[in-house]
């Protein structure tokens, strides 16, 4: 009569585990203060969420789809940018010439 010993957990790869994870999403936050005595000197948030891409635009959230950074057109992007960062710096140089004369006109 010999019984095969049960256990009360199943067992489960870190497969299964993962997509479990990924599918339900899983929010870990908490909060790091360093302080001397009534003195903070150091306060740290840490928010992360796991979840899969599905999920997460699910709930909401999508910020990799609209970040340079991780965009195809990064490179587009950053010289679009240059370009008008230039032509803002042109445009105020030109109008402090342009004030420079007014004024010197001005003092006339």
């Amino acid at each position: 009569m010999s019984q095969a010993i049960k256990s009360s957990t199943t067992g489960s790869s870190l497969a299964d585990i993962l997509e479990r994870v990924l599918d339900k999403g899983i929010v870990i936050a908490g909060d790091i203060t360093v302080s001397v005595g009534s003195v903070e000197l150091l306060s740290i948030r840490i928010r992360l969420l796991v979840a899969s891409v599905d999920k997460a635009k699910e709930i909401g959230i999508n910020w990799w789809e609209s970040d340079p950074y991780l965009s195809s057109r990064t490179q587009e992007l950053l010289a679009s940018n240059q370009q008008l960062l230039e032509r803002v710096n042109l445009l105020e140089r030109e109008l402090a010439a342009t004030k420079q004369l007014t004024d010197s006109e001005l003092d006339k």
